[in-house]
């Protein structure tokens, strides 16, 4: 059993996320949408450390990451199901090492966190949203699918085998 969780280093890297989401790279984005750098970090540790860690993994960032935004939605439903999703995967005995597989799992993962900011809009809103919201909104979630299903394959790959070697030691 993987104890990423007790590797100090691990879970130090969990500390990136922030800062790349505040600090996303202007070139590295689609329409001024930069990718889901939570999932591409969430994706590998839940792989390797199983359901339990990520989910939970999934509501701290969730909390960080809501801290970071004033308004009333919040990311912490989305990132808690993949992390828990993504860990039951990891431990039904096949290790996921593709990285096309790597890649459409995180951008099912961007598609599910936009859906749910989504639908969380919609009930704030009353049940309506207004016909420009919505344009904005499936732009930005497909604009955020397709950069995080790109980067995944690269980004996910790495970590995956940096992770993996950290949990047999």
């Amino acid at each position: 059993m993987a104890r990423l969780h007790r590797q100090p280093i691990c879970v130090a890297s969990a500390l990136l996320v922030p800062l790349l989401v505040l600090g996303s790279p202007r070139w590295l984005s689609i329409d001024g949408v930069g990718p889901a750098w939570v999932l591409l970090w969430l994706l590998p540790w839940a792989l390797v450390d199983g359901p339990v860690s990520g989910g939970l993994a999934g509501v701290a960032l969730g909390l960080i990451l809501d801290g970071l935004n004033l308004g009333e939605l919040s990311q912490i439903p989305a990132l808690l199901v993949l992390g828990w999703w993504w860990g039951q995967l990891g431990r039904q005995g096949r290790t996921i090492q593709r990285s096309l597989n790597l890649g459409l799992l995180a951008w099912i993962g961007s598609v599910g966190l936009g859906l749910s900011l989504l639908l969380q809009l919609l009930i704030c809103q009353g049940g309506s949203l207004h016909p420009l919201m919505q344009s904005w909104g499936w732009q930005t979630l497909w604009s955020q699918a397709l950069i995080t299903g790109l980067l995944a394959p690269m980004m996910v790959s790495l970590q995956l085998l940096l992770w993996r070697t950290k949990a047999l030691s």
